[in-house]
C-alpha cells in the first residue's frame, strides 16, 4: 500500500513539474512574440523614414544635417542587435524625428503638403501601435519573470511531503 502511495505521489510530481516547465515555455514564447510585434511596427517606421526625408528635402534641402541625422540614426536603429542596442537606437532614432518636425514647423508649405500630412500620420499611428506593442511585450516581461524568479506552488510540494511522510511512518 505504501508503494502504491509512493508511486502516486511521484506521478503527481511528475505532472506538476511537466506543467510547471509548460508554463514556463508558454511564457517565454508570448515573450518573443511580444518583441516579435514590436520589430514589425519598427520596421514599418523604417519603411517610412524614407519617404518622409524625400517629402522634406524638397522643401527643406539646406537643412541638410538634420536630414542626415534622421537617416543616421534610421540605419543604426536597423543594424542594432540585441534588445538593449535596439531600444537604445530606437530612442535616438525618436529624438531625430522630433527634431524633423520640429524643422516642418519653419516651412508653412511643407506643414501644408498633402504627402507630408499623410506620412506625419502614418508615422504618428505606427508611433501608437509600437506603444501599443511595448506594453504587451512588458507585460509578458513581467509575467515571465514573476513565474521565474517566484517559487511555483510551494504548497503542493510540502503538502504531498507531508503525505509522504505520514504513511511512511
Amino acid at each position: 500500500m505504501g508503494f502504491v502511495i509512493f508511486l502516486v505521489i511521484v506521478a503527481l510530481l511528475l505532472f506538476y513539474g511537466v506543467g510547471l516547465y509548460n508554463g514556463l515555455v508558454r511564457k517565454r514564447n508570448a515573450v518573443e512574440e511580444g518583441w516579435s510585434g514590436i520589430d514589425v511596427q519598427l520596421k514599418k517606421r523604417y519603411d517610412l523614414i524614407p519617404n518622409l526625408i524625400e517629402t522634406v528635402k524638397g522643401y527643406a534641402s539646406h537643412e541638410k544635417e538634420t536630414l542626415d541625422n534622421v537617416i543616421k540614426a534610421r540605419n543604426q536603429a536597423q543594424s542594432a542587435t540585441g534588445i538593449d542596442q535596439q531600444m537604445a537606437a530606437e530612442n535616438q532614432l525618436s529624438g531625430t524625428l522630433s527634431r524633423l518636425f520640429a524643422l516642418a514647423e519653419s516651412y508653412p508649405d511643407l506643414k501644408a503638403n498633402a504627402s507630408f500630412l499623410q506620412l506625419q500620420d502614418q508615422l504618428a499611428q505606427i508611433e501608437g501601435d509600437i506603444e501599443k506593442a511595448r506594453r504587451y511585450y512588458n507585460g509578458t516581461v513581467r509575467e515571465n519573470n514573476n513565474a521565474v524568479e517566484t517559487f511555483q506552488g510551494v504548497s503542493l510540494p510540502i503538502c504531498l511531503a507531508s503525505i509522504f511522510q505520514s504513511t511512511s511512518k
